[in-house]
């Protein structure tokens, strides 16, 4: 700790950081280097982002209350009328899932680096694989990645793992921050995303476009998701493994969808991956999120993170250990499956508890509900001169697609918002330089949409499509 700071306030605050001016040049001195910026010399001029611009430091008191002011910007979610959706949702979590979450034995000891990770955690962590097990129909899975983007980046290295090519084949209708996520995973390798278009009129994969494809020796793996990225469900995936043959299929798969779907491992997947946020986790500031992955039995040894086991100790009563760790900071750097992944094990405890509060039925009915209430979303933004709703003629579940004939996606929201009402999230990838493509925007029910959300939200529509501004 460094001696007090200026006095700003009346306060004398301790200051920890930063060095002083005279310390930092003694530091320097001695590791025989001029500046800080001959400390980071080895870098790249091209991957360094010069300073941050910071202005000077402020005493904690005045750093509270400038954080404060930041604060008071902020609108919480349950003062609108929500129908976000995508890879993060929002359902109510109810009161035992933080209850259980906050107990000191599991918020002060999850992550399962060290040995002495403790039996109630393993056990955890077992029925939360055993759960997604369940689910998708696969043989194993991983104890939890980061999220459900990197989820996807580690299925593509491990379908890289098992076949020969330069190729992964993704849906044009990928979520673009999905793609974005692969493409950093692919181009250390060499490797290249190539997307598969979909049918105008139902959103759905060009089958023959992959069957051409294919016949090249140069695809090595091909993502598809359920639901898609306009929220419908594809049926053309239960027939991607006979055009794929040997080549590896990964299914990146919603877990509630999966509670009322066929388990992609029935139809063909090798790898099933997801974002598993929506199962007792908030979607505070778009995070925290959890990575989920399984596969078949066989490829067990190439797959990422942390798998634990369950055994009996010498007394013959059940106990739990880490089978497998696959990370570069357990075994021989260049025998590691990845040199990132970690495991997410406060929020896949989370998921397990949700899955066993709400429980299977429970969960089921939860997708079957939030289905109909979709259904009506879509029928009631349909009447709304300017909205085709829902865009495709697809099958869909709690989410689905509008186009906006005349007005701009993010203005539209924009006017949605003012009436306090989040409408969706626009599917145009936002980036410099990408293409603008048509105004559509993902729209979601959730457990908590009710009549009086579904009617405000087409008044707002109404206003937004007819110039009105307030």
């Amino acid at each position: 700790m460094r001696g007090p700071a200026r006095e700003a306030t009346g306060t004398l605050v301790a200051r920890w950081i930063p060095d002083e001016a005279g310390e930092e040049a003694s530091l320097l001195a001695s590791l025989g280097i001029p500046s800080v910026d001959a400390l980071f010399a080895d870098v790249p001029k091209k991957a360094r982002i010069g300073r941050l611009g910071l202005s000077a430091g402020l005493e904690e008191p005045e750093v509270v209350a400038h954080i404060d002011k930041i604060l008071a910007r902020n609108r919480p979610l349950g003062k609108f009328s929500n129908f976000l959706g995508g890879r993060i949702t929002s359902r109510y979590v109810p009161a035992a899932v933080d209850a259980i979450l906050q107990r000191s034995e599991f918020y002060t000891s999850y992550t399962p680096y060290q040995p002495e990770a403790s039996q109630g955690m393993l056990r955890a962590l077992f029925e939360f694989q055993s759960l997604w097990v369940e689910l998708t129909g696969m043989d194993a899975a991983n104890a939890s990645l980061y999220d459900g983007a990197t989820a996807s980046g580690e299925a593509l290295l491990l379908c890289r793992r098992l076949h020969e090519g330069r190729r992964f084949l993704v849906p044009a209708s990928l979520p673009w921050e999905e793609k974005s996520v692969l493409q950093n995973y692919a181009t250390g390798p060499g490797l290249t995303l190539e997307e598969v278009p979909y049918d105008a009129r139902t959103g759905n994969l060009d089958l023959e476009f992959v069957r051409t494809a294919v016949r090249s020796d140069e695809v090595f793996g091909m993502l598809a998701d359920v639901p898609n990225g306009f929220g419908h469900v594809d049926e053309g995936l239960w027939e991607l493994k006979s055009i794929l043959g040997d080549i590896p299929y990964v299914v990146s798969g919603d877990p509630l969808a999966l509670t009322v779907l066929e388990p992609p491992g029935e139809y063909g997947a090798d790898v099933v991956v997801g974002e598993g946020q929506g199962f007792g986790i908030s979607p505070s500031y778009g995070g925290p999120l959890l990575g989920l992955f399984a596969c078949r039995k066989e490829h067990l040894r190439l797959t990422p993170g942390r798998i634990v086991g369950a055994t009996v100790d010498a007394d013959g009563a059940p106990a739990y250990t880490l089978t497998l760790q696959t990370r570069e900071q357990h075994i021989r750097r260049s025998r590691a499956t990845s040199n990132i992944c970690t495991n997410q094990s406060l929020m896949a405890l989370a998921f397990v508890v949700y899955a066993s509060v709400v429980g299977p039925r429970g969960l089921a009915a939860l997708q079957v509900s939030l289905a109909e209430k979709a259904r009506t979303v879509a029928s009631t933004l349909g009447s709304v001169e300017g909205i085709l709703s829902p865009r495709f003629e697809a099958p869909y579940l709690g989410e689905f697609t509008i186009e906006l004939k005349d007005s701009d996606a993010a203005s539209f929201l924009e006017k949605l918002r003012r009436r306090r009402v989040l409408g969706g999230i626009p599917l145009a990838d936002p980036r410099p330089g990408s293409p603008a493509g048509p105004a559509r925007i993902l729209v979601a029910a959730t457990d908590t949409t009710t009549e009086k959300d579904i009617q405000k939200y087409a008044r707002a529509a109404r206003a937004a499509t007819s110039g009105v501004s307030k």
